[in-house]
C-alpha cells in the first residue's frame, strides 16, 4: 500500500524550507516514465511557478495542507480563472494547453498533483513569454501579483 502519512508530509515540508527553490516532491508513480504522473509537492511561500501549460495533459491539484492559488491565463496574460485551493476549492483541474500558475500562502503547504505522463521537463515554448524565468528580475513583483490577482485583471 502507497500512503502519504503526516509524517512525509512533515518532511517534505522541511525539506522544501531548507530547498533554493522551497519545493520538494514525494512520487507515489514507481518512474518518471509512468504513464499517470501521481506526486505530492511541498511548496514553501517563495517558491515561483512560471506561468507554463502542458499541451498534452489536464492536471489535477489537491491540497493536502495550507491554501495555494491556483491562476489561468489567456495567451495575453489576462486571467481568466482563479482559485484558493484549501479555502473554498477543493480540487482544481487544469485542462490541458491552459496557461497556469500556482502560489503557495502557507508554510508548511502540500499539494498532490496527478497528470499524465511520462514525465518530460517544461520546454521553453510552454512558458508564457511574458513572465520572467527563474531567478530572472521581475520574479518577486509577479508572485506579489499572484496572490491578489482577479479575473479579467492582465499580470502581461
Amino acid at each position: 500500500m502507497k500512503q502519504i502519512d503526516t509524517a512525509t508530509l512533515d518532511a517534505l515540508a522541511a525539506q522544501a524550507a531548507q530547498s533554493p527553490r522551497k519545493r520538494a516532491n514525494h512520487n507515489l508513480h514507481p518512474e518518471l516514465a509512468d504513464p499517470i504522473q501521481r506526486l505530492a509537492i511541498a511548496m514553501a511561500p517563495g517558491t515561483y511557478v512560471r506561468p507554463h501549460r502542458h499541451p498534452h495533459t489536464w492536471e489535477l491539484l489537491y491540497p493536502l495542507r495550507g491554501r495555494f492559488v491556483v491562476l489561468h491565463f489567456d495567451d495575453a496574460g489576462t486571467v481568466i480563472d482563479r482559485a484558493v485551493l484549501g479555502e473554498g476549492a477543493a480540487v482544481v483541474e487544469t485542462p490541458a494547453g491552459v496557461w497556469h500558475a500556482v502560489l503557495s500562502l502557507d508554510e508548511g503547504g502540500v499539494i498532490f498533483e496527478v497528470k499524465h505522463g511520462p514525465y518530460v521537463a517544461i520546454p521553453a515554448d510552454d512558458y508564457t513569454v511574458w513572465s520572467p524565468a527563474e531567478g530572472e528580475p521581475g520574479v518577486a513583483g509577479l508572485m506579489a501579483r499572484y496572490a491578489t490577482a482577479t479575473t479579467g485583471e492582465t499580470l502581461a
